[in-house]
């Protein structure tokens, strides 16, 4: 089952602008986090929440995919329905990254499971986005999540031979995400 939701657990990036996430969903999502490890259980995590019409705040502050150059986001009608925000106390510092990929995982295996989808985002005008939400100085934002219900197909594929790992899309629109080979990144001792 674990390996299942993995698999389908897609960085998405167009999303149905119909479909609506709610607090509840959202709030669930963060307690899986909450749930989750925390390096010497410091707990330096916070999350902000942002559906409905805030989510008009967050998306122009976001980088939408590098290997794209020629795609600038989605449109207005494939935009996520929600954001998951994951910051930090800025008083609490130890671990915080192992922290953030540990909820994040948690966060988006949760929303896989509800047939969601999302993409976390570390390229964020960050200054920008405190100022338009309110964020104190004390908390710095780490990562985004944007969420919503997929509307594109993510096909996994091995790396070629050039080695090439960069994402793309083909005609049809669909995503394509070459991963290397399980022996190629594994050593035995």
């Amino acid at each position: 089952m674990i390996k299942d939701l993995v698999r389908r657990n897609r960085s998405y990036r167009r999303f149905d602008s119909k479909y609506k996430i709610t607090e509840e969903q959202l709030k669930d999502l963060v307690n899986l986090a909450r749930l989750s490890a925390s390096a010497a259980n410091l707990q330096p995590l916070r999350y902000g929440i942002v559906n409905g019409e805030s989510c008009e705040k967050v998306f122009p502050n976001l980088a939408w995919a590098g290997y794209l150059s020629d795609w600038n986001g989605p449109d207005v009608h494939e935009r996520p329905t929600a954001y998951i925000i994951l910051m930090k106390d800025a008083q609490i510092n130890n671990f915080v990254s192992v922290d953030a990929g540990i909820a994040c995982q948690s966060i988006l295996l949760g929303a896989t499971e509800l047939g969601l989808g999302g993409c976390i985002f570390a390229s964020i005008k960050r200054d920008n986005l405190k100022k338009e939400l309110h964020i104190s100085k004390e908390i710095e934002i780490l990562y985004i999540i944007a969420l919503g219900k997929p509307v594109e197909k993510v096909v996994l594929e091995e790396v070629g031979k050039d080695g090439n790992i960069k994402y793309w899309r083909d005609e049809e629109g669909k995503h394509h995400v070459p991963k290397r080979k399980l022996e190629d990144i594994i050593t035995k001792f």
